[in-house]
Order: structure tokens, then C-alpha cells, then sequence
């Protein structure tokens, strides 16, 4: 597959586009049809989705790696990737990552990059590994949430506790978006760490999928989705996808829900959230 081939859609995103697609997450505006528009195919499902809707995006080196094995995982996405990531959190009311994406990388997971409000952070801290003073608490930033065990020792914290049953495993993810949908947050993006995304693609709640390559060969460190280990290929997942140019970054739009019961509507089989060690990055 080359670069510049027909099945993948270049991404020139207007002003006028970006505008009418932050009016329709608010209700304000109705897509003109996607078919003509690569920026409204790949971003209008986030936009206009009227129920839960939860994405989960990956950025990854050729070799299918997040960052080095001494954790820089800086640029590896050019600027329309990250142009793309700022877009996705515009368009969402809240932003998911573990514990140990905040321990590594001191994310903002702020909007800077383009024009739109900041999702509301949402952190899975399960057994309360944070103390407090991180620059996610104390950047000026959107508001944080944090996600504990019941069990979590009792801390003091600059931001929104949530906690909830923890299972033998863990923390279960269908608990935790039914939390915040309580609080008015139905679009969710799953930004990481692997584990995390991982999670939540094996209780079957991720309606897309968003995994951006970009022309980088890394060698060796975590990838970027770690599920359980397979015997044979049949076993793979195989979700349709649309592919999308993103300047030097390649983006697989993988939906995973087509055709399937929305989030409201899925089975209630629990599956817990992996409890991670605190020297694990998710």
C-alpha cells in the first residue's frame, strides 16, 4: 500500500470544518454527509453520538512501540498526529489514562493544539499510588477525576475521588463508565497506557478504535496494546477499518461496534480492570 493510494483519505481539516464539528458535540449543528469530507467521517461518530460512545487511540512507532524502553515516548507522533490526539480530546467530555501513563509522562491531557474545551481528566489510580502533587493536580488545567479501590488507603486530594468495588483482578471497567456517565461524561477517550486500553477492549466497550503509525522503527519497549496472548491468527481481532493520512502519520479508524448493541445495551458480564503493578507503565 503506497502513501498517496485512493483507499486512504488525506485529512484537510478548515476552520469552517473543525468549527461545525465542535457545534455538533454540543448539539448545535447537524454533519453534512461524510461521503466527500474526510474530516467529517473520521471525526463526525465522536461528535455527533448521542449516547456513550468511548474511543480508544493508540500512537505507535512501525514496529507497533509507544515508547523506549526507558519510557521517552516524546515525538513519535508528528504534528498532525498530535494535531489528531488534541482533536479527539476536543471532541470528547473525558479523557482516560492509568496510573503509571501519569507517573511517566506527567501528561497534561489538555486541548493546546487546536481550538476547544479541555476534557475533564480522569485518572485510574486504583490503589491510590498517587500523592497529590503531581502537575496533573496543580497545572490549572480541566477539572480531575480520580478512580480508587474502595479498599485504596484514604488520601487527600486536589480533585474528584471516585470509588469503587474492586474485584479479584481489579477495577471493572463498565463500573467505571457507568461513574461517569452519573456525572454527565458519556464520550470517552481511552488515550492509555496499553493495559488500560486493553482493558476496556476486552469487556467489548470501545466503539472505535484509533491507532496511528508513524515512520519510526524504535526496536524495542512497550507496545501499545497488550491483551491477552493468542495460539493462532483465527483468534486475532479483524474490525473494519478506514485509513486516513495524517501528514507523515498513517491512522487506522477501526470500528469495532458495527453493527452491534450501543454501550447502554451491551452485556453486563464483568470483567475486571488488571490491577497493575506501580513499576508498570499502562
Amino acid at each position: 500500500m503506497k502513501w498517496d493510494d485512493p483507499m486512504i483519505r488525506r485529512i484537510k481539516m478548515t476552520e469552517g470544518t473543525w468549527r461545525t464539528l465542535l457545534a455538533a458535540k454540543s448539539g448545535r449543528s447537524v454533519l453534512p454527509s461524510a461521503a466527500s469530507d474526510a474530516a467529517i467521517a473520521l471525526y463526525g461518530p465522536i461528535a455527533s453520538s448521542a449516547g456513550p460512545f468511548v474511543l480508544a487511540q493508540v500512537g505507535q512507532s512501525l514496529d507497533g512501540r509507544v515508547a523506549t524502553p526507558f519510557g521517552d515516548a516524546r515525538d513519535i507522533s508528528g504534528p498532525e498526529g498530535i494535531a489528531h490526539l488534541h482533536r479527539c480530546r476536543a471532541l470528547v467530555d473525558a479523557v482516560i489514562v492509568g496510573v503509571g501513563t501519569v507517573k511517566a509522562d506527567n501528561p497534561r491531557l489538555s486541548v493546546r493544539d487546536v481550538e476547544g474545551p479541555d476534557p475533564v481528566r480522569v485518572i485510574i489510580d486504583c490503589r491510590a499510588e498517587l500523592a497529590g502533587d503531581e502537575g496533573v493536580f496543580h497545572d490549572g488545567g480541566a477539572p480531575v477525576i480520580l478512580i480508587q479501590s474502595r479498599d485504596a488507603a484514604q488520601k487527600t486530594y486536589p480533585a474528584d475521588v471516585i470509588r469503587l468495588r474492586q474485584g479479584v483482578n481489579g477495577l471493572c471497567p463498565i463500573d467505571i463508565i457507568d461513574a461517569l456517565a452519573e456525572r454527565n461524561l458519556s464520550k470517552i477517550l481511552v488515550e492509555g497506557g496499553a493495559r488500560t486500553i486493553a482493558r476496556f477492549l476486552d469487556m467489548d466497550l470501545v466503539d472505535h478504535l484509533h491507532v496511528s503509525i508513524a515512520p519510526l522503527i524504535i526496536g524495542s519497549g512497550p507496545s501499545g496494546i497488550s491483551l491477552p496472548p493468542i495460539r493462532t491468527l483465527s483468534e486475532a481481532h479483524r474490525p473494519a477499518a478506514e485509513i486516513y493520512s495524517l501528514g507523515k502519520d498513517i491512522l487506522f479508524d477501526c470500528h469495532l461496534r458495527a453493527g452491534r448493541p450501543a454501550t447502554s445495551e451491551r452485556k453486563r458480564q464483568k470483567i475486571d480492570m488488571a490491577d497493575v503493578k506501580p513499576s508498570a507503565v499502562v
